[in-house]
């Protein structure tokens, strides 16, 4: 790649053709939808389709129990107030997430506890966690971020040790394992995410798996108001606070097609995945993602970090020169501590609720509390991954970041 001008600079971009493409629904759907309609009902406990999908879904998790809820969103909330997460607890999540992972927090009245991430595998650990752990931690969220598994043995040691309720956020790592187990089966719960964004879609729409039936019975109601729907002996209507979070049997449909197709989805993702960060091993100032030992990532997207001093190119730079090379990249993330809702603890209008309590506690938010997460949303690049992408797509991309790469050091 020695000597090529940079798109930016005039040069020809390194990703001549465009990016294969496929259709996601196709005639499966339509005809599971056809079905759904001529049931005469829609409501999720009336028709088949919901329980069809459920029964798939657990096949995949190995017998668990599942929710259906409204969206990956929900299914947390769901999970945390199943769990009786409620005022004054804490809840340690990661900064680096949608705010999905932490609206449910404070809908509870809990306080989200922000813990740092590792530099290169851009996810919380068992060790990191345990530093934030006090007298007032009841749950920890682990985020499988961009289908990279957490390290799942150590979060179940951590949540035995500490008595704390443990729930996965799997809505970006639809299929992946750790240690030959489904994601989403470690802890009490885990949570999907069926959002028109994810590996698999309804439009939006999500899932809570657990293991035990206790649990998802609770969970089961307080998903549909309290209503005792399971024959739990909740007094009908609510005897206690529940969210209409309910699912539709159409939605049902549409996602029971999408489980039909996943293994074949996931597959492909893998396989690109890992093609991808190998072709940009080794590149100077480069730090591609690390992927978590004895896991089956399922790659949401990936990408990977900018040393500058070593890239001889600011990673603004870098990205901008990349994306002129027509290749499908952006710089950075989401991070919840750059949210207005935590800076200026604001979560209901006209007051800073429920942030400070009686005891005398009171939770104030800074990006330098978590340092790697800043380093995070600066330095990295992000590849994006996609069943429909080609093997020429990955080569041209890894032939874009090798050319930018090159050029600035040259320059240097």
């Amino acid at each position: 790649m020695a000597g090529e001008k940079l798109a930016l600079l005039g040069g020809p971009p390194a990703k001549a053709t465009p990016y294969g493409t496929g259709k996601r629904f196709g005639e499966r759907e339509l005809t599971l939808l056809k079905e759904t309609l001529d049931q005469e009902t829609l409501f999720y406990t009336k028709g088949e389709m919901t329980n069809r999908m459920l029964d798939k879904f657990s096949e995949m998790t190995g017998g668990c129990f599942a929710v259906p809820v409204s969206s990956g969103t929900a299914g947390i909330h769901v999970a945390l107030g199943a769990a009786g997460i409620s005022y004054g607890d804490e809840v340690i999540i990661p900064p680096i997430t949608d705010t999905g992972s932490a609206i449910g927090i404070l809908a509870q009245n809990a306080i989200p506890v922000f813990c740092d991430i590792d530099p290169d595998s851009y996810l919380m650990t068992p060790e990191l966690v345990e530093e934030k752990i006090t007298r007032q931690t009841k749950a920890v969220v682990v985020v499988h971020l961009t289908g990279n598994p957490c390290d799942m043995r150590g979060f179940v040691k951590l949540a035995r040790k500490h008595r704390l309720i443990l729930i996965e956020d799997c809505a970006q790592a639809w299929g992946a394992t750790y240690h030959g187990k489904p994601l989403g089966t470690f802890g009490d719960f885990g949570c999907f995410s069926l959002n028109d964004f994810k590996h698999i879609s309804c439009g939006d729409g999500g899932i809570v798996t657990t293991r035990y039936e206790y649990l998802y019975r609770t969970a089961h109601a307080f998903a549909d108001k309290f209503y005792d729907r399971l024959g739990t002996g909740y007094r009908t209507p609510s005897a206690w606070l529940g969210f209409n979070y309910r699912i539709t049997e159409l939605q049902s449909a549409v996602a029971l097609a999408q489980l039909e197709k996943l293994p074949t989805i996931i597959n492909r993702r893998h396989e690109l995945g890992l093609r991808l960060l190998d072709g940009i091993q080794g590149i100077p100032g480069l730090i591609p993602q690390k992927i978590t030992e004895n896991s089956y990532p399922t790659f949401w997207f990936s990408g990977f970090r900018i040393n500058e001093a070593e890239a001889k190119v600011s990673p603004e730079k870098f990205a901008e020169a990349l994306a002129a090379e027509a290749v499908s990249t952006g710089q950075g993330y989401f991070s919840l501590l750059e949210c207005d809702l935590f800076l200026k603890r604001q979560a209901y209008k006209n007051t800073e609720f429920p942030f400070d309590f009686p005891d005398g506690r009171s939770y104030f938010y800074e990006p330098s509390s978590c340092p790697n997460s800043v380093k995070f949303m600066r330095t990295f690049i992000r590849l994006n991954v996609n069943e429909f992408h080609t093997e020429i797509d990955i080569d041209e991309t890894i032939a874009a970041v090798k050319k930018v790469a090159a050029y600035y050091q040259e320059q240097s």
